[in-house]
C-alpha cells in the first residue's frame, strides 16, 4: 500500500485551515500528523480517510492492484477518533457484527469479532450493552470497529484520548502490529507518539501550513 498526497489545501469558510501538504508513506511506515489544536489534523485525517475532499490537491491510494478508486477508499482504511459514534443501545459484540454487516465481510469475517473484542480487551464486556461503557472502554471498541475488516491503512486521531495506562499499551502494542506490513496514521500532540512516525508532518495553527519529510 501507498498513499500519496500532493499539495493538500482545505479551506472553510473563507479560512484556509492548511495548504501545501505532500508527503508518500508506504506500508511498514508510520505517517505522523502534529500541530497545536485548530491547525487542521482531524481535517487532513478525514481527506485521508476520503470523508472529506480537500480543497485543492489530490489524495492517493495505490495497492498491487493499482489506484483504489475513491468510493472504494473505505474498504481498504480503519479510522479511529473520540469523536466518533457507536450504537449504545446495543452490546459491544452486535457494534461489531454491525459494522461487519455494513462492510459486507464474509461470515468468517465477521466469526473474528470474539478475537477482536479479546484483542482490544472487551471479551468479557461483549453481550454489555454500549450505553453503559466508560469513555476507555467505547474508545476500546472503536479500536475493535476499525481493524475488524483487517485493513490495509490505519488512521487514528488522538490514538489515545480516553485511554489509560493499559488502554494506551494496548494502542502501541495494536500500531506495532499494523506497522509490519501496513500503513498507520497517527494525528497527535503527543511527543511520544509523534516520535514513532518514519514520515512526519508538522502543521501550524496560523496558516496550517506544513511539511512532510522523512
Amino acid at each position: 500500500m501507498r498513499i500519496m498526497a500532493n499539495g493538500l489545501k482545505k479551506v472553510f469558510n473563507r479560512r484556509t485551515v492548511f495548504k501545501d501538504i505532500s508527503f508518500e508513506v508506504r506500508s511498514g511506515q508510520i505517517l505522523s500528523i502534529t500541530g497545536p489544536n485548530g491547525s487542521g489534523k482531524s481535517t487532513a485525517s478525514k481527506i485521508l480517510c476520503g470523508v472529506l475532499t480537500p480543497t485543492s490537491g489530490t489524495v492517493t491510494l495505490e495497492n498491487s492492484n493499482g489506484v483504489i478508486d475513491r468510493d472504494n477508499i473505505h474498504k481498504h482504511i480503519g479510522f479511529v477518533a473520540p469523536y466518533l459514534e457507536l450504537y449504545g443501545e446495543f452490546t459491544a459484540l452486535e457494534n461489531l457484527k454491525i459494522e461487519s454487516k455494513a462492510r459486507r465481510l464474509s461470515r468468517s469475517q465477521e466469526e473474528n469479532a470474539l478475537e477482536i473484542l479479546n484483542q482490544v480487551g472487551l471479551f468479557n464486556r461483549r453481550n454489555d450493552e454500549v450505553k453503559g461503557f466508560s469513555s476507555g472502554m467505547k474508545q476500546r471498541l472503536k479500536y475493535a470497529a476499525a481493524i475488524v475488516h483487517d485493513p490495509d491503512v490505519l488512521v487514528l486521531d488522538e490514538p489515545t484520548a480516553n485511554l489509560d495506562v493499559a488502554g494506551s499499551e494496548m494502542v502501541f502494542k495494536l500500531i506495532e502490529v499494523f506497522r509490519r506490513d501496513k500503513v498507520v496514521v497517527l494525528a497527535t500532540n503527543d511527543k511520544d507518539e509523534a516520535a514513532l512516525g518514519d514520515v512526519k508532518v508538522e502543521l501550524t495553527k496560523s496558516l496550517g501550513s506544513s511539511n512532510g519529510r522523512q
